[in-house]
C-alpha cells in the first residue's frame, strides 16, 4: 500500500470502516455466513473480487464464528492472461487458494458472432465450473464480488431487455437446491470500492474478453444511472432500497398476489377488502 499523508489515511480509515461495516451487515442481514462455513471467494482479479477478499480477511478476525475461506480463480484461458499475478498475490496473503484452468474462451469466440456480446454466454459457462469446483472442494458458500451498483445495473437490464422485474439477490440457492451464492458486497457503493482498490494498490487484471465490449446493454445502463445519479444525488440508493422494499400488490404479478381473489365487503363488515391468501 503506498504511503499516504494524515489527511489520505484519515479518508482512507473512514473508507475502509464504511466498506467494513457494509459488507457485514449485508452478512447479517441476509445470514449469508454460519458456523463452520467453507466460503469459496471467487477472486477474478478485478478490483471488486480484491475488495471483498480483502474485507472478509478483516472480518474473520473479529467474527464471533469461525468460517473458513478459500480464494477461487477461474483461468478461461484468454490470451495475454497474466498466469503468475494471483498466485503470487495469494500466497503473500497467505490465503489458501486454487486456480482452475477451464479453456471457456475459446468456446465462447467460437459460439458467439464477432461483435455480439459474450458475457451471457462466458457468465453461464463460469458459473458452471465453479458450481461444479465448490462441490470438489466442499465450499457450503460461493462468494461473489458484485456490489451494489451491479444490483441496481441488473434490475434495469431485466426490465429493459428482458420484461422481467429481477435483479442479483444478495444471498440465492442455485436451481438445483445445491449451492449457495452470496454477495457479501451488496450494500457497498462501486465507487468506494474503486477508491478502496486504487489505496490497496491491488494487482488488477483486465478482463479483455469482455471488458472493452462498448455496446454492451450493461455500458448503457451504467451510463443512464451515472447520469441520474449526477443530476440526482442519492437515487441509485433509494432505487436499492426499493429493490428490499417490495408491495406484490402494488405490481401486476398473479403468481405473487391473489388478484382475482380480491372481493369487495358489505358495508356491515367495514368497507374492507378480502384477500383470499395465496401460498408463496
Amino acid at each position: 500500500m503506498p504511503e499516504l499523508s494524515r489527511k489520505e489515511r484519515t479518508e482512507f480509515n473512514k473508507l475502509q470502516k464504511r466498506l467494513r461495516r457494509n459488507v457485514a451487515n449485508a452478512i447479517v442481514d441476509y445470514n449469508m455466513i454460519g458456523e463452520g462455513d467453507r466460503v469459496m471467494v471467487c477472486l477474478s482479479g478485478g478490483k471488486d473480487s480484491y475488495g471483498m477478499l480483502d474485507i472478509l480477511l478483516s472480518l474473520k478476525q473479529s467474527a464471533p464464528i469461525d468460517f473458513e475461506i478459500i480464494a477461487v480463480n477461474l483461468d478461461q484461458k484468454q490470451p495475454g492472461f497474466p498466469e503468475h499475478v494471483l498466485p503470487a498475490y495469494l500466497e503473500d496473503l497467505g490465503v489458501p487458494y486454487h486456480i482452475v484452468e477451464k479453456d471457456t474462451y475459446s468456446i465462447v469466440k467460437d459460439v458467439i458472432p464477432e461483435g455480439k456480446t459474450t458475457c451471457g454466454l462466458c457468465s453461464r459457462l463460469r458459473r458452471g465450473t465453479l458450481y461444479g469446483f465448490a462441490e470438489e472442494i466442499g465450499a457450503t458458500r460461493i462468494a461473489l464480488g458484485h456490489h451494489r451498483d451491479d444490483i441496481v445495473e441488473t434490475l434495469f437490464l431485466n426490465m429493459f431487455f428482458g420484461g422481467t422485474l429481477k435483479a442479483m439477490p444478495p444471498k440465492l440457492l442455485s436451481d438445483d437446491g445445491r449451492h449457495v451464492v452470496i454477495r457479501p458486497l451488496a450494500y457497498c457503493k462501486e465507487k468506494d470500492l474503486a477508491a478502496y482498490a486504487a489505496v490497496k494498490a491491488f494487482p488488477i487484471i483486465p478482463c479483455n474478453l469482455c471488458g472493452s465490449q462498448e455496446n454492451l446493454q450493461r455500458v448503457q445502463v451504467k451510463a443512464m444511472l451515472a447520469d441520474w445519479e449526477k443530476r440526482y444525488p442519492g437515487r441509485t440508493e433509494t432505487i436499492f432500497r426499493s429493490i428490499a422494499n417490495v408491495a406484490p400488490s402494488q405490481l401486476a404479478d398473479r403468481a405473487l398476489f391473489d388478484f382475482a381473489g380480491l372481493e369487495q365487503q358489505s358495508p356491515e363488515a367495514g368497507g374492507e377488502l378480502r384477500i383470499r391468501a395465496v401460498n408463496l
